[in-house]
């Protein structure tokens, strides 16, 4: 009779998921910095007084809470009017400007 090896079965390593990924500062410091540029822009066209006091509120709120939800209600906002006036091709809103917007605003 044949001998028989016995196979071993050699388990590997199991790997550890990462934890779910949270709103880190560098996110929330984006959303803080394309507000102040957003509310910059608003009053250098003299445009939306009611959106600027708003996100001067909100970027006040934030600085005590560092809780970004109202700058990205007030961004979602200004996005609406940005690519409204970006369609009337105004001077100094600029597309690049808008996608920032945007890409601050889904993070």
């Amino acid at each position: 009779m044949a001998k028989t090896i016995a196979k071993t079965k050699i388990e590997k390593p199991v790997a550890k998921k990462a934890p779910a990924k949270r709103a880190t500062a560098t996110q929330t410091v984006d959303i803080e910095k394309v507000s102040i540029s957003i509310l910059e822009k608003l009053k250098s066209l003299n445009a939306e007084p009611q959106l600027q006091s708003e996100i001067e509120w909100c970027l006040g709120s934030y600085s005590h809470d560092k809780n970004p939800v109202g700058l990205i209600q007030t961004g979602e906002r200004a996005i609406i009017f940005f690519q409204s006036e970006l369609a009337k091709k105004t001077k100094g809103i600029t597309a690049k400007f808008v996608a920032d917007i945007e890409k601050a605003i889904k993070k």
